[in-house]
């Protein structure tokens, strides 16, 4: 996934803007909608990830908390990875390199901070 980022940064590049006309509107739709989406991953960690891995320290072979813990990471990887492709988007639509790197680095940023990570065993006293 941090590849596919990187492949939208190139592809923007080769392909350049379609569009000479950037509309600001779109551009601050997708900057609403990138902070929305990070609020959104910070609560799916919350809710699903962190509440899973407390789980599955306890019972480790419960196959519901397993998925409820993977499906928490596939959901943050792909909001993540939808903020690289407004990037790309951005860019096609006729913004510029500098104008739409915030969108290819946060989304970057995002799939190398909230990396898969095993449920820890609590240490029991």
């Amino acid at each position: 996934m941090l590849a596919a980022i990187l492949l939208y940064v190139a592809i923007g590049e080769l392909v350049g803007s379609v569009s000479t006309i950037s509309n600001t509107t779109t551009f601050y739709v997708l900057s609403m909608a990138t902070v929305t989406i990070v609020g959104v991953i910070l609560v799916v960690r919350r809710t699903i990830v962190i509440q899973s891995a407390v789980a599955l320290s306890v019972r480790p072979a419960d196959p519901a908390t397993l998925g409820r813990w993977r499906a928490g990471y596939l959901m943050t990887y792909v909001l993540s990875e939808a903020i690289g492709l407004f990037g790309l988007v951005l860019r096609l639509t006729g913004f510029t390199l500098s104008q739409v790197a915030p969108f290819y680095v946060a989304g970057f940023i995002l799939l190398l901070f909230f990396g898969p990570r095993r449920p820890i065993r609590e240490a029991r006293a």
